[in-house]
């Protein structure tokens, strides 16, 4: 075995100590940063909740004096064939404040259609199994899938189904 030099060791040592104090002088460099940005966000709330309240003011006015000039109305901007079938959500504050319009994003069964108040029920396998084949069933009519791949489909989806 090599053994260490005193010297060597007593140089790492110096450089540790080195490091440990440069470090602690970053930290406090850091924190003082942190420090000013905070203050300075405080002193200037004001100007800062002021302007996101006008810049959005300023997208709302531009996106009604578009519908205005479009002749149409908030109504029939949400009915367009781009949000047809589909909820619009808006995220704010990176979602702590989130605003839905459109239709609930959730399904009932249909258990639930007589009585609100009904725990969720699970759908039956063989429901699902019917349905799957419903789909096969189109594409076949579609002519999307030959009628191999349909039979071959088929009996994969009903032997799922049998114990």
């Amino acid at each position: 075995m090599k053994s260490k030099e005193p010297g060597e060791s007593l140089f790492k040592g110096v450089l540790l100590a080195h490091l440990i104090l440069v470090l602690h002088f970053v930290l406090l460099a850091v924190l003082v940063v942190v420090v000013f940005f905070f203050g300075w966000l405080v002193t200037h709330l004001f100007w800062i909740i002021g302007g996101l309240f006008l810049l959005i003011s300023l997208s709302a006015y531009l996106f009604y004096r578009r519908l205005r000039r479009e002749g149409r109305s908030l109504r029939e901007a949400m009915h367009s064939p781009l949000f047809a079938g589909r909820s619009v959500e808006i995220h704010l504050l990176g979602g702590m404040a989130s605003l839905r319009v459109g239709p609930p994003t959730h399904t009932r069964t249909i258990a639930q259609h007589g009585d609100p108040d009904a725990p969720p029920a699970l759908e039956d396998p063989e429901v699902m199994r019917i349905r799957e084949i419903a789909v096969l069933a189109d594409l076949l009519d579609k002519e999307l899938i030959s009628p191999e791949e349909f039979d071959a489909a088929k009996q994969k989806i009903l032997g799922r189904g049998a114990p």
